[in-house]
């Protein structure tokens, strides 16, 4: 009785260690299918918006372009009336658009936010699903310790290109996303920065 006892014990407890070591595996999955569903709500247990939004503003150029001054009623009384009348709508952060639910799907396929193709659906058989899910893009890990575990996915045409995500333990099988580091600009990316 005694030995039965000793080897469930083992049993748990290997579980147990295989759990914590595979949680933040868990995490990425399901951020990245949260995001496929566009479930909000589970995004929002999965992800530290605050943080998240702090590390992409200080990579993404947040604020617009000065813009022109408003026209004047004595030079351009045309231009005057049609500026009063233009919605004062200021336009969306671009920030808002990585951590939307979408965003976020593109980013853990490799994709900046809105460039990602159509995913297909998933396949019917459970032999067909195995395969799909050996065959699926994996993330590398780049980075891990007991508290912190670092994704990165590369893009799937631009060699070199990788998003990095920063998982942070909350509780001892909780992780949350706490870090995007975006990939460095292409060379047409920086190209066409110049251009325009």
């Amino acid at each position: 009785m005694g030995r039965r006892i000793f080897n469930l014990i083992l049993v748990l407890l290997l579980v147990a260690v295989a759990a914590f070591f595979a949680a933040p595996w868990f995490a990425f999955r399901a951020l990245r299918a949260d995001a496929r569903d566009g479930d909000v709500q589970g995004l929002a247990e999965l992800v530290d918006y605050n943080s998240v939004r702090g590390s992409l503003k200080a990579q993404i150029a947040d604020t617009p372009p000065p813009a022109a001054p408003a026209p004047s009623l004595w030079t351009d009384p045309l231009g005057a009336i049609r500026h009063a009348m233009e919605p004062l709508r200021p336009p969306p952060p671009a920030v808002d658009t990585y951590v939307s639910a979408q965003g976020l799907h593109d980013l853990t396929r490799g994709y900046a936010p809105g460039e990602g193709p159509p995913e297909a659906p998933p396949p019917e058989g459970f032999l067909d699903q195995a395969k799909a899910a050996i065959d699926a893009r994996w993330p590398r890990t780049q980075f891990w310790d007991p508290n912190r575990m670092r994704f990165a996915v590369k893009h799937p045409k631009e060699e070199g290109q990788e998003t990095v995500f920063t998982f942070q333990r909350k509780d001892w099988f909780e992780w949350k996303l706490v870090d995007i580091k975006l990939p460095s600009k292409t060379k047409a990316q920086a190209e066409a920065e110049k251009g325009s």
